[in-house]
């Protein structure tokens, strides 16, 4: 019996480790691709914040650096993330009854242009968007910019890893 319970650990053992399935949390998949690349999306919005295309590209680097085992390069990338910021909008959604705004909604668009060097059907040209509503009594400056700033990028740099790597 002691025998038997060796074999069986073993046998487990080899039966998982022989399987060539590859499992991760991310929701990518096999990626054939060491190196990726982010060039700097410039901030062509009719309306321009100050800094925001800084900040966008450096969370798209992020994003890509911690759910992938891609090295980020300046050059030669094997995947290349580059593009723009096309809109910087913000719109009042609702109104108080002396006509101001009891709420308005911040709304980011960056046009994405993607190349995979080593698999030219994935490549693509899309723009992702997204939005964040504040109240009308506000202005967003400072944290209140940051937080915007965060669940906006948080979304759409989720969305473009989940088109580009994840094929979602």
């Amino acid at each position: 019996m002691k025998y038997f319970k060796y074999i069986l650990v073993i046998f487990t053992a080899l039966i998982l480790t022989g399987c060539s399935v590859k499992y991760n949390f991310t929701g990518a998949g096999k990626i054939d691709a060491k190196t990726f690349q982010v060039n700097y999306f410039q901030n062509n919005a009719p309306l321009v914040q100050p800094g925001i295309e800084r900040t966008f590209t450096l969370k798209l680097q992020e994003i890509i650096q911690n759910q992938t085992n891609l090295n980020l390069t300046n050059t030669n990338g094997d995947l290349l993330y580059e593009g723009e910021i096309t809109a910087y909008n913000i719109t009042p959604m609702a109104a108080t009854a002396d006509q101001k705004a009891s709420q308005n909604r911040l709304t980011i668009t960056i046009n994405v242009r993607y190349v995979n060097h080593n698999k030219e059907e994935d490549n693509f040209e899309k723009p992702f968007s997204f939005y964040y509503d504040y109240p009308g009594d506000q202005q967003l400056i400072g944290a209140n910019l940051s937080s915007a700033l965060d669940v906006i990028f948080e979304r759409i740099t989720q969305d473009i890893f989940n088109e580009s790597l994840a094929k979602w």
